[in-house]
């Protein structure tokens, strides 16, 4: 299993070499960490990081990677220097996965999409921060997976 930290690096990492790209924000990462524990959950029936995804008020947010990165606020994070070196093949190339089919998107488009999507719908609380379960996030990406949209 992955740190969530290797993960928002390989993403990182992937917003680097995209020319045409506006940087990486939080905000956009968030969903990103998102679209991949999701798509791992689909496809392979585990966890791709240990890390707990909640639904806030922008969408879902992976606390430990807010933490992580919550200094640069809404502008792009820099790229670290080491990156995925943790990853496995697979990993990796769900990843590339999810940014070729994701990254194309805005933050806040990304924000608006999972906000009509039932993972983060059905936990989200206003004014508290509920866990995604892994059965919601496993229910309706297994949806995704089946209708071919990504991963």
């Amino acid at each position: 299993m992955a740190a969530v930290r290797d993960v928002a690096s390989h993403f990182l990492a992937l917003a680097a070499v995209d020319e045409d790209g506006e940087g990486l924000t939080h905000l956009k990462l968030q969903k990103l960490l998102y679209y991949a524990q999701g798509f791992h959950i689909a496809i392979s029936g585990g966890r791709l990081f240990p890390e707990t995804i909640e639904a806030w008020d922008h969408g879902p947010v992976v606390p430990a990677a807010w933490q992580a990165y919550r200094e640069f606020g809404s502008a792009p994070i820099p790229t670290p220097e080491a990156t995925d070196t943790a990853l496995e093949e697979e990993q990796r190339d769900l990843l590339n996965d999810v940014w070729n089919t994701y990254g194309q998107f805005s933050a806040w488009k990304l924000r608006n999409m999972t906000h009509e999507e039932p993972p983060w719908r059905d936990a989200y609380r206003p004014g508290r921060n509920v866990t995604i379960t892994d059965d919601a996030l496993a229910r309706y990406f297994r949806t995704q997976v089946a209708d071919g949209e990504a991963a």
